[in-house]
This record gives C-alpha cells, sequence and structure tokens, in this order.
C-alpha cells in the first residue's frame, strides 16, 4: 500500500451510517465518488424488498457535506436521485459545498413502472469540488442501460453503466467512493478498472452481501492475473 493511501480503508464496504462512519477518513482523499442514494420514494420492489433511509431526506446535506470533505481539490461526484425530489437533492449538493456541472440521461429499452407516462430512463447529476479539469477521454451525457436483473440489491445498477463514468472521472490507481455502497456495484465496477474503492452501507444484511460479492470479485481477478496458487498473499499485495 503507497504512503498516500496508509490510512484508508481500501477495496472495502464498511457498515454504518455514512455521516458517523466517514468522520475518520482522512479530508481530501479521494479522488471520485459515484453514488446512487436512496431517491426518497419509499420504493418496494416486486418482491417486496425495500431500502433503508428512502422515506424522508434529512441526511441528504450532512451526507454530501461529508462526501464534499473526503474528495481531493478540483474533484467530481456523480450521484444518481430521484427526479421527483430533484430539489431536494439539488438543495442538500449545493449546502454541501457542490456545483452543478452536468447532468447524465441513461435511456431503458424497458419500462420501469408507468404513471402518466412510461418510465424509461434514469438520471444522474455530475458534481463538482472546485474546478475541476475536463477528463482527457471525454463520454456523452446520454448513456445506454444494461439491465442488471437486481440479483444482489432491489435498485442495483449495471457495471455497463458505472465503469465509463470511473474510467473518465477517476485516475488509474485513484480511490472511488460510494456512500451508499448498496451491494458493492460502484466498488466492483472500481476493481475491475483498476482503481480502489471506499463504500459505506446502512443495512447489515446488504452489508454482507457486499463484502462477499466485492471479495468475490477480487478474487476471481486475481486468480485471471495468474495468482492462482497463493490468493491471499496476492491480496494483501494488491491492497
Amino acid at each position: 500500500m503507497s504512503a498516500i493511501h496508509a490510512d484508508l480503508p481500501l477495496d472495502s464496504v464498511l457498515l454504518g451510517d455514512c455521516r458517523a462512519v466517514f468522520a475518520g477518513v482522512p479530508a481530501e482523499s479521494v479522488d471520485f465518488c459515484l453514488t446512487d442514494p436512496p431517491y426518497l420514494v419509499n420504493y418496494r420492489d416486486r418482491s417486496g424488498r425495500t431500502l433503508a433511509g428512502d422515506r424522508v431526506g434529512h441526511w441528504l446535506t450532512p451526507a454530501f457535506a461529508e462526501v464534499h470533505r473526503l474528495l481531493k481539490r478540483d474533484t467530481l461526484c456523480v450521484s444518481f436521485y430521484g427526479w421527483t425530489k430533484v430539489d431536494e437533492f439539488v438543495s442538500a449538493w449545493r449546502s454541501a459545498g457542490f456545483r452543478l456541472v452536468g447532468h447524465l440521461t441513461f435511456p431503458k429499452r424497458y419500462t420501469s413502472s408507468s404513471g402518466l407516462v412510461r418510465y424509461q430512463h434514469e438520471n444522474a447529476y455530475v458534481l463538482a469540488k472546485g474546478s475541476p479539469r475536463p477528463p482527457e477521454h471525454l463520454i456523452g451525457d446520454v448513456i445506454d442501460w444494461a439491465y442488471s436483473h437486481n440479483e444482489f440489491h432491489p435498485t442495483q445498477k449495471p457495471l455497463a453503466v458505472l465503469t465509463p463514468l470511473i474510467e473518465s472521472f477517476c485516475p488509474f490507481g485513484g480511490v472511488v467512493l460510494d456512500p451508499f455502497a448498496g451491494s458493492a456495484s460502484t466498488l466492483v465496477a472500481a476493481c475491475l478498472c483498476g482503481r480502489h474503492g471506499i463504500g459505506c452501507e446502512l443495512e447489515e444484511h446488504m452489508h454482507a452481501t457486499a463484502v462477499a460479492r466485492l471479495a468475490r470479485v477480487r478474487r476471481l481477478l486475481l486468480c485471471s492475473l495468474g495468482f492462482e496458487g497463493d490468493v491471499a498473499a496476492a491480496l494483501r499485495l494488491a491492497a
């Protein structure tokens, strides 16, 4: 582990409320944040799965204030959000110190739900701390969606959507933060892109899923690189 990362819980998902858990992480220590917070819509999927913190947004501003503290100067955060609560999200982001510098749309080839229209896309804002430079490889603000099948989490984001964001906005070998880690999709994507990840998850059962999933992916990746003989040692070296 490099000296600059010595105090960071790299490639791990911490259990608890990110507002308290991240208090022990040094300021200005991560390179990018990619997160999918609860949309404040009291979501329940077809099998009855729900999300903690998905009713009221009192946690929004302090959580993103902590994200802002942890990000290095002149870096970015990409956050998905619930469009019906966009005022609350934007207010929280601005109160935390972020500037809105981009908006991403992810069109789907299927309908998630229906009301007066069929809902067929997801959204995320690009938020800036300071004045980040444009990425070396610019991506478009419309990115095709891929269905994740929600195997591990009721609102699981597909890796194919997360990886281009990480590759564009986080330097190789850098650290990606996710305060609402869920099943660790962001950390898995970071690992596959050659970046480190730090996540936090509030629900114990989901935390266990995230830890197991991330460990399995890291093990498979290291084995694919030729470390089959001593995966434990390889994991220590990779840390």
